[in-house]
């Protein structure tokens, strides 16, 4: 269902077009400040137009798309693909990203020394 006029909520949107698993999950982070609309921190009810630059903070990393078609309801990926441009940079790799909080099994509670060193990685 892409629409030509008018304007969708961008909770909506973010789930129509498959950058979250649910509509919920989508207000949410709406409502965590984790989505931006023109470089402004968009509440959940907020009317999209098309060429909007949307920015969704996702598990460390910043999807960044524009809008270039409205749908309402949740649409197949190829036609989600069609309504908007990524522009996100590439993410890091796995191997890169920092495992902090992995104890081996059976060595018990972290010692005062131990939850240092930890808190110093996630610091990071």
């Amino acid at each position: 269902m892409v629409e030509d006029e008018g304007s969708v909520r961008v909770d909506s949107w973010i789930w129509s077009v498959r950058l979250t698993k649910t509509r919920a999950l989508a207000a949410a982070a709406c409502r965590a400040g984790h989505v931006k609309v023109n470089g402004e921190r968009a509440k959940p009810a907020q009317a999209l137009k098309p060429g909007d630059e949307v920015r969704v903070r996702q598990e460390g990393y910043e999807r960044v798309v524009v809008v270039t078609k409205l749908v309402r309801k949740r649409v197949g990926a190829g036609v989600a693909a069609e309504c908007l441009v990524d522009n996100s940079p590439p993410r890091p790799p796995r191997e890169l990203l920092a495992v902090a909080g992995e104890r081996d099994r059976g060595a018990g509670r972290p010692t005062k020394r131990d939850r240092r060193e930890l808190d110093g990685l996630r610091r990071r």
